[in-house]
């Protein structure tokens, strides 16, 4: 999909469609009082009509409508005037996007980015138009053996009212652009099937894509884990056929010495739960198990393109969790990197035994904070839903920056407890931590393993298991939490510059 920015008179567009907002109220949009005035009238008489209310997602395609060079007018529910938050927005360009492309127009201009949205300026409402418009029409048909036939809409302009409007919406496109790309690439590698993307699936991935937007790539081998005693991480690879990796990719856009953020994403890409073995319902979306991991190698990307004054290590521990005969047990004993002892009472709970090995090789790195991304515990679905991600941090500070990127990327989070009271559950008679603290509060339980882990930087911890992917007919990657660790990167980047 092609995007750009233009300032041009609804009625003077000659392109296939021109997408304008109608309020609920009957309203027209300034743009859409534009071109109104151009057709003497004529999309208040199909309001007059009542063939449009403006209700929130609705649309309504003319043709031929008088004095309009478009070939198409297509008029969106905006829903109420004073309710249009980033929300319905959102909504509003997934309708607009959506229904253009069923027209078969090859181009549209969206008279949308320049309404009024409460917290959200024009370069953040570009930026949002452009991620929308690109998970609209994403399709995912890679290892089908009829592929569904190519979309007809090519081009989409993000349509001014004049061009000083043009510097921040461009700004806008750009990061949208971005992440679209990087969100896009995450739903790709979560959507492959797991005999496809392996751990060394991932490792080829991570390499072609510092080949491609040059940064730095380092793939440590089961042999070099073992050196390093990542115990906890090895214990999980024993089951499976498939060789662990611990990618290691680097950009670096700041100074030489400035302390990197980095990022820690789960790649578990398949989990079978091991020994532990989960229902066979379901099961099949445990190919999920490494949206962390293709999240962590998305933010990349789109970091990769935007270019920011900092540094970012991402770090993916990938392996299989399977069961066989040199699988772990319920009641094994592992060291890990830092020398603490765990006693695995249940095979599942393996997400955070490869993810500390993985925070204490962090430590190398004297991180200026380290934030994990992981689909850790069913529990935090139950807590949230599918709506948010389940944050604990080390650092109200840190949180508070997660929170806020994630408002303004509409990829929310919610800030959970991480008080000590909790380890309580986490016990063991025979070592120094058990992996699971039992039914209550697993989400926390699980953060508490992992805060174990992280004394020596600040640190917050990201559970997407709600909001990596969705069930049912539309099943499917989300690209979560790409926009929320995007946006993140580039407020610590903007701070930093000042």
């Amino acid at each position: 999909m092609e995007f750009s920015t233009k300032a041009l008179a609804p009625e003077k567009v000659a392109g296939g469609c021109v997408a304008l907002g109608v309020f609920e109220s009957r309203r027209l949009s300034a743009a859409a009082e534009s071109l109104d005035r151009a057709a003497r009238g004529a999309l208040r008489e199909i309001l007059k009509r009542g063939d449009m209310d403006g209700k929130l997602g609705t649309t309504r395609v003319l043709y031929q409508v008088p004095h309009v060079r478009a070939e198409r007018v297509l008029l969106v529910g905006l829903g109420k005037e004073q309710e249009l938050g980033a929300k319905a927005y959102r909504e509003a360009i997934r309708c607009a996007v959506t229904a253009v492309a069923e027209t078969g127009s090859a181009d549209a201009h969206l008279y949308l980015v320049e309404l009024p949205v409460k917290d959200h300026d024009l370069a953040s409402r570009a930026q949002h138009a452009v991620s929308v418009a690109t998970e609209a029409l994403y399709r995912f048909d890679q290892m089908k053996s009829k592929k569904s036939p190519a979309r007809t809409l090519k081009r989409l302009v993000l349509a001014l009212a004049s061009a000083a409007a043009a510097a921040p919406a461009e700004r806008g496109l750009r990061a949208g652009r971005a992440i679209a790309a990087g969100v896009s690439l995450t739903r790709d590698l979560g959507n492959l099937p797991p005999n496809v993307c392996t751990p060394a699936y991932l490792a080829e991935q991570a390499r072609q894509l510092a080949r491609e937007w040059k940064l730095g790539a380092e793939v440590l081998e089961r042999r070099d884990m073992e050196k390093l005693g990542m115990g906890a991480l090895l214990s999980v690879a024993k089951g499976s056929r498939q060789p662990p990796k611990l990618i290691d990719l680097r950009y670096r856009g700041g100074a030489r010495k400035a302390k990197p953020i980095v990022l820690v994403g789960k790649g578990v890409t398949f989990d079978t739960g091991g020994i532990s073995l989960k229902p066979a319902a379901e099961m099949d979306e445990m190919k999920f198990d490494m949206c962390g991991a293709a999240s962590v190698l998305g933010t990349l990307r789109a970091i990769a393109e935007l270019a920011p004054a900092l540094n970012v290590i991402g770090l993916i521990p990938t392996t299989e969790n399977m069961p066989g005969g040199a699988a772990s047990r319920p009641g094994d004993i592992v060291t890990s990197m830092s020398g603490q002892t765990i006693e695995i009472l249940n095979t599942d709970a393996e997400g955070r035994l490869i993810l500390c090995d993985a925070l204490t090789y962090a430590e190398r790195f004297e991180p200026a904070a380290v934030v994990d991304v992981a689909t850790l515990t069913g529990a935090c679905i139950i807590a949230l839903g599918h709506v948010a991600s389940g944050l604990y941090s080390n650092r109200d500070p840190l949180a508070d920056e997660l929170l806020a990127a994630g408002r303004a990327a509409w990829d929310r989070a919610w800030h959970l407890p991480l008080w000590d009271d909790y380890d309580e559950q986490l016990k063991s008679p025979f070592a120094d931590v058990a992996n699971i603290g039992g039914r209550p509060a697993g989400s926390i339980t699980a953060a508490r393993f992992l805060a174990r882990f992280t004394h020596q930087y600040p640190w917050a911890h990201l559970d997407i298991a709600g909001t990596a992917w969705t069930s049912g007919k539309n099943k499917g990657a989300t690209g979560r939490p790409v926009p929320l660790l995007t946006t993140f990167l580039l407020h610590r980047a903007a701070q930093s510059s000042r």
